[in-house]
């Protein structure tokens, strides 16, 4: 899966749970400064994610996301998106 299928997905996600405009999701905004989605929001975003991509992401990984970016990188890392 490309990395930009992933940052779609996301901000698909983040539009669906949260109510983001998935136009407003770049992979340098801030999850909480940007979007302001506080951590129970988050947990749903994540749970879905997780749900979709058939991985867990440990509570301590996810709680150091601050930006979409750094939640791409972690899927990544996981195996969901081949390495550019």
């Amino acid at each position: 899966m490309a990395q930009n299928e992933v940052l779609t997905d996301i901000a698909t996600t983040l539009g669906s749970i949260a109510g983001i405009d998935p136009a407003e999701v770049a992979p340098d905004t801030s999850i909480t400064g940007d979007l302001d989605v506080d951590s129970m929001t988050m947990l749903e975003v994540i749970v879905a994610l997780e749900d979709k991509f058939g991985l867990l992401i440990p509570d301590d990984e996810w709680s150091r996301f601050a930006t979409v970016g750094d939640l791409a990188a972690h899927l990544e890392r996981a195996g969901v998106v081949a390495p550019s």
